[in-house]
């Protein structure tokens, strides 16, 4: 009795690690493009900042853009032993647009952003909203041009969606292996195995270095001589998050204890401040 072969057309390994490396391709090159965007709205503050600079820059910047691919990139990860995950193609479709919109949005936000405050994207964002959200919306809405920004995000929005799904379809349409070629590919012990692999590269990458101790930090990209060129190496969208972490979180290293009586506090000031004599 002859065993059936999968369809020409199915949904392999090989088709998903195509879609998974292609996609990751795609997000790294928009990150590096906004920040090309960031460097030339910003061009008037490159001051003495030399080419070379501006290249340890840009390598500084493909690492942390890379830790944020990799989390943009999980679910499709998480799917390499399941056939049927894998399958789901609409769902990282869709996850991966919204994903890229987002970011995207920030990224746009960011080029005036840098341009008021020198930063990137950081706790001063959740600062001015909480304090009054409705002045700093208005000043934002007259004070910008926040129409042709939207208009602008959505364009590249819809470009985005419609480049995942041109490599959705041309790595469904990889020929899957013929049985005795790489067949053994669609073996649940393989899959396991590349999964593995894969969980430890994304490891590597998510890290963003090789060295023992803590991953990659804001700290790492300050490299050269020029702030500009350090600050162009960092990534808003994980500067933005760790500075959500770091306000909201109940671990957060900025939290202040609540007020102590006048005396109590007189106490432990003079104690702080005074010695035995």
């Amino acid at each position: 009795m002859q065993k059936n072969k999968p369809v020409p057309n199915s949904i392999g390994i090989l088709n998903h690690l195509f879609f998974t490396l292609a996609s990751a391709s795609l997000l790294m090159a928009m990150y590096s493009s906004l920040r090309v965007a960031l460097l030339v709205y910003n061009r008037e503050q490159l001051g003495g900042t030399t080419a070379s600079m501006l290249a340890e820059a840009f390598f500084n910047g493909l690492r942390f853009d890379l830790r944020l691919v990799v989390f943009a990139c999980l679910p499709l990860l998480l799917a390499l032993p399941s056939i049927r995950a894998m399958a789901a193609r609409t769902f990282f479709r869709y996850w991966l647009t919204i994903f890229a919109s987002i970011t995207l949005f920030l990224g746009v936000v960011e080029l005036d952003f840098y341009r008021e405050f020198n930063q990137r994207l950081n706790g001063l964002v959740f600062q001015y909203l909480r304090e009054d959200p409705k002045t700093v919306l208005s000043m934002l809405w007259y004070g910008f041009p926040v129409v042709r920004y939207l208009l602008a995000w959505a364009a590249a929005t819809w470009v985005i969606a419609w480049l995942i799904q041109r490599l959705e379809q041309l790595t469904r349409s990889y020929p899957y292996p013929e049985e005795g070629q790489l067949g053994f590919l669609s073996k649940w012990p393989v899959r396991l195995l590349l999964f593995l692999m894969a969980c430890l590269l994304s490891l590597i990458a998510a890290r963003g270095t090789l060295r023992q101790g803590p991953p990659l930090r804001w700290g790492d990209a300050f490299t050269t001589d020029s702030t500009f060129a350090n600050q162009l190496g960092l990534n808003g969208t994980l500067m933005l998050v760790a500075a959500a972490k770091n306000r909201f979180s109940p671990q957060r290293d900025n939290i202040w204890k609540s007020d102590l009586p006048p005396a109590e506090a007189l106490v432990l000031v003079r104690q702080m401040l005074l010695t035995d004599s």
